[in-house]
């Protein structure tokens, strides 16, 4: 999720990208990334209170990594996903050493792809939006062209 400053009042987005309980404008951008953190496709940007797991559903990105049989190590939010989602457990600390190990080897594993993340949340421009999903989505493809096309001027 792509969290961004709250606009004043007058300035609301009418479509329900701001939140009342955090005071920020939000969105809900998916990201696919390889595991060395290189993002591979942004999804089109959807209001901040969309769940992940149901963006991701929408955006066709569980059916398709179902189908294609592709080991996904996503966090928490996705449990439930399908077969090939993996997740950390729930209540780690409570758990035998063999879940707790298997949760550090998860984050372990996950953390190079969260680069990709970090890479959309590092751009300003992201930061201070307070236009619509759909601008929000333009920009963040704009944003995914100039992270990973290459200048040989």
């Amino acid at each position: 999720m792509v969290v961004v400053f709250s606009p004043p009042l007058e300035q609301l987005a009418p479509h329900g990208a701001h939140s009342q309980k955090h005071k920020k404008h939000g969105m809900n951008v998916q990201v696919i990334a390889r595991p060395d953190g290189t993002p591979l496709w942004f999804s089109r940007a959807t209001p901040g209170r969309t769940h992940d797991l149901t963006a991701a559903r929408a955006h066709g990105i569980v059916q398709a990594c179902l189908t294609r049989q592709i080991l996904v190590l996503a966090d928490r939010a996705y449990q439930g996903a399908g077969a090939t989602v993996r997740t950390p457990y729930y209540h780690h600390r409570e758990q035998p050493e063999a879940y707790q190990q298997f949760n550090r080897d998860h984050a372990r594993l996950r953390a190079p792809g969260e680069r990709a993340f970090a890479q959309l949340k590092s751009w300003r421009l992201l930061r201070r939006a307070r236009c619509s999903t759909r601008r929000v989505g333009t920009i963040v493809q704009a944003v995914h062209t100039l992270l990973t096309c290459t200048y040989s001027g």
